[in-house]
């Protein structure tokens, strides 16, 4: 099973095949292709050189900066879109002000991409097609930075958007407060971060969240179409089935289902964040363009289809939200089904789960919500 961790984003030796940028790893280059660097001194002793032949970025005909409650808002943490372990441990071993002296002494040389960047650059592929069809129209992404940095870091993070191009102009720098009242504040639809107690903290806020993680492996995504998949119980929907079988056993959980077969599951945290990619989703189906729509979900359960999933389609359905796909696996493992999906993001609530799909390439972000999560606690005591 792959090593992960929480408390620090796990780097791969892969890299997505469309992703081509400078590394921060041991073969760190900065802009300027300063020679010579010496990584291990954190003094200033020189004012950073400036940014050169940065690329301006342009949207042609659109809402630049759409109000947060038209938006569907995703706010990202600085260190799951970008890779900042080197900084990480600078700040654990030395302190904060040797760390802020590292950041500004750095502060022209590009993070590398994190496991959130993939995800972001399909979510700014999305809005491009939108704007081509809705030009005024404000229902888009909305990409928010959240970092527990300093301001000080924030030019850093700056030369470091321009450098891969993103269009992210909304920053929450929190100075090591939690950005917990900001997420509501910027009406934020899924929160993504390394830290699992922000998570745990944003997801009783009622705030769709996870945590990501990173394996040597990736496998290669899609630059032109966003793929999300989601577990069912406890995550679009309740763990009310998974408490059932987890008290009772397989044969209680089947006999509770067909009893209940028409009785609504009641939703889980990312049914919000579901319902908003449908709501982009039917924008492009409205111009004729289902088949050729740049957003596509997929529900991948452990439920098998015969004996538990048709309730689980009449919730969906009652909902009003359609899954392009639903893969009822029955208990089979989900990595191998999620390395042929090619997903942008995959979530679970399950740690066993993540870490099979990671195992096999996927960007799998865990759910900490539900009855799993007190069993889990209770084994580690």
């Amino acid at each position: 099973m792959v090593k992960m961790s929480l408390d620090s984003v796990q780097v791969m030796s892969g890299q997505v095949k469309e992703i081509k940028v400078s590394s921060n790893g041991d073969k760190r280059q900065s802009w300027e292709e300063k020679e010579g660097f010496d990584q291990d001194h954190l003094g200033l002793t020189s004012k950073p050189k400036p940014v050169t032949g940065r690329r301006a970025r342009k949207v042609e005909g659109g809402v630049f900066f759409p109000k947060p409650e038209n938006a569907v808002t995703i706010a990202v943490s600085s260190r799951v879109l970008f890779r900042t372990e080197r900084e990480q441990r600078v700040f654990e071993q030395q302190g904060v002000e040797e760390y802020l002296r590292y950041q500004i002494e750095h502060e022209n040389e590009p993070f590398a991409p994190g496991p959130a960047f993939p995800f972001v650059k399909a979510l700014e592929a999305v809005n491009t097609r939108l704007r081509e069809l809705y030009p005024q129209s404000e229902e888009l992404f909305d990409i928010v930075l959240v970092t527990y940095n300093h301001a000080h870091v924030g030019i850093r993070l700056i030369n470091t958007i321009n450098h891969h191009n993103l269009f992210i102009e909304r920053f929450c720098m929190t100075g090591g407060s939690s950005p917990i009242g900001y997420l509501k504040a910027w009406h934020t639809n899924l929160y993504l971060s390394a830290d699992a107690d922000k998570v745990r903290e944003a997801l009783a806020e009622g705030i769709a969240a996870a945590t990501m993680f990173m394996t040597e492996k990736l496998t290669e995504v899609s630059e032109s179409q966003l793929r999300v998949a989601f577990d069912g119980d406890a995550v679009l929907f309740s763990d009310e089935s998974e408490r059932i079988f987890k008290a009772h056993g397989l044969d209680k959980f089947f006999e509770h289902e067909r009893e209940n077969e028409d009785t609504l599951l009641d939703h889980g945290p990312l049914k919000g964040f579901l319902e908003a990619l449908g709501k982009l989703q039917k924008k492009f189906y409205a111009k004729g363009q289902r088949l050729d729509c740049p957003i596509r979900t997929f529900l991948v359960t452990a439920r098998s289809a015969a004996s538990s999933g048709i309730r689980a389609l009449k919730t969906l359905r009652a909902w009003g939200l359609e899954i392009d796909e639903a893969l009822f696996l029955a208990g089979a493992p989900k990595g191998p089904m999620l390395e042929k999906i090619r997903p942008h993001i995959y979530f679970d609530d399950q740690m066993f789960h993540v870490e099979g799909a990671a195992e096999m390439g996927t960007v799998a972000a865990h759910v900490p919500y539900g009855i799993a999560q007190k069993q889990n606690s209770r084994a580690g005591k």
